[in-house]
């Protein structure tokens, strides 16, 4: 007698069937490990969610390219700075807290600052993941009054530019340093080279100096110059002639082209 297949459900497809009965959209295809548990605050209701660049060096997170959604990060997801630019999508965990966490609601936000140990209760000691989002992002997710701590899942998404990526020049003379923004795909540098157009000019790798912020030691004025960034995902890409010969130390110059 001939018996019926066996029919497997995996826990990824009951775990897509969830996500799709409560309504939230996914960005990357979905597997059950990779919704990771987390908890999440919010700054101060009174503090511009534009000046949060923090430990990442974004001076203004709107000139950054990544608007008011933006969050501080506990040290396991920090990093040391890796990730800053980094995107995740987060959604309240309303099965564990259905008072404070809005159903149906998820929200993207870019790493753009660092939640400190001994912070916020210690949710952000290790070996907490912890989000200290920006207070618009925060309440996309959660509901007015909730100033405590919600729990969320998390999971890494690719990020969605809108432009170039930003190259904002600081230093001087022979010290050149560059905050680079604005970066699509996965968005968290991993490494940085720069050329500059005299001669047979190599690439030269610079070396994060903190942050979003990239250090190298050479005289590079009155050159035009190039950059090869190369993201933790592995993706590289080479931005050339992307800053004119004329540049002075402090301006912001934008590429044609972008990581997916």
């Amino acid at each position: 007698m001939k018996m019926a297949p066996l029919i497997m459900i995996s826990s990824c497809f009951v775990w897509n069937l969830f996500m799709v009965l409560i309504g939230v959209s996914v960005s990357v295809p979905v597997e059950a490990k990779s919704w990771l548990k987390a908890h999440a605050t919010f700054y101060g209701a009174n503090q511009s969610p534009i000046s949060l660049g923090g430990a990442c060096g974004y001076d203004n997170t709107f000139h950054a390219g990544f608007g008011v959604n933006t969050a501080a990060v506990s040290t396991m997801l920090f990093r040391g700075g890796e990730a800053c630019g980094a995107c995740y999508q987060v959604i309240c965990d309303y099965r564990v807290d259905p008072k404070w966490c809005l159903r149906r609601r998820s929200v993207t936000v870019t790493a753009t600052n660092f939640c400190p140990p001994n912070n916020q209760g210690g949710w952000c000691d290790p070996p907490h993941h912890h989000f200290d989002m920006s207070a618009p992002s925060f309440f996309r997710i959660a509901r007015q009054g909730s100033e405590g701590i919600v729990p969320v899942l998390y999971t890494r998404v690719p990020c969605k530019r809108r432009g170039g990526v930003r190259f904002t020049l600081r230093g001087q003379s022979n010290f050149n340093m560059v905050m680079i923004s604005n970066v699509g795909g996965s968005g968290d540098v991993k490494a940085v080279s720069i050329k500059g157009s005299r001669g047979r000019s190599s690439w030269l790798p610079m070396h994060r100096n903190w942050g979003a912020n990239w250090q190298s030691s050479v005289d590079l004025r009155n050159q035009r110059l190039s950059f090869k960034l190369t993201l933790a995902d592995g993706n590289t890409l080479q931005f050339l002639n992307v800053v004119p010969s004329s540049w002075r130390f402090g301006q912001t110059f934008s590429s044609r082209n972008q990581f997916s």
